[in-house]
């Protein structure tokens, strides 16, 4: 299954949704994980706020279509529905502190164990 960070410095969740220029994804299972890519977001800023903002925003959520899960640092609840509608859960990390790797190590454990019910689910659709 496919996760995504949306990250400006590659080591931590530290970019609110909307905002971020770019997202690592990774694949995962309870074996481990691996980097797949970067996607890059063009134009994205917090200045973005109209209709052009809009249509980012939906390209965005096109480009991490194949993604179960992806991490932000903040999002706004009509991407959050939107990113749900598709299949895709945003989550926010515990910390502020917590590095990708932790997390991912920390899924991978969940994974082995006894996932929730909702990735459990999406587990299976992937």
């Amino acid at each position: 299954m496919k996760i995504a960070f949306a990250t400006s410095d590659r080591v931590h969740v530290n970019a609110h949704f909307g905002w971020a220029q770019e997202a690592d994804i990774y694949e995962i299972s309870d074996a481990g994980y691996k980097f797949i890519e970067t996607l890059k977001f063009a134009g994205s800023s917090n200045k973005d706020k109209d209709a052009e903002s809009e249509d980012k925003t939906a390209s965005k959520i096109e480009a991490l279509a194949d993604c179960t899960i992806v991490y932000v640092a903040s999002i706004g609840g009509i991407p959050a529905a939107k990113l749900i509608k598709r299949g895709i859960m945003p989550v926010k990390p515990q910390s502020d502190e917590e590095e990708i790797i932790s997390i991912l190590n920390k899924l991978v454990q969940t994974l082995k164990g006894n996932p929730p019910p909702w990735l459990r689910k999406a587990i299976q659709k992937s």
